[in-house]
């Protein structure tokens, strides 16, 4: 089973208790959003690889 993660009075406790939802909702939320930025900064790089090596396979043609 697993073992609910337990932050005394984390920065989302407040805003928790305003909005009417749980710390671990927002949480969630948080790593959620943190994970599409970092997916979309990887998308990014990956996309300026491909026209690098595209651009290199132009060249050496």
């Amino acid at each position: 089973m697993a073992e609910k993660l337990r932050h005394p009075s984390t920065p989302h406790s407040s805003r928790a208790r305003r909005e009417g939802r749980s710390e671990q909702e927002l949480v969630v939320e948080a790593v959620r959003d943190a994970q599409n930025r970092a997916g979309r900064r990887v998308d990014d790089v990956m996309a300026e690889l491909m026209e690098s090596d595209a651009e290199i396979l132009h060249h050496l043609r």
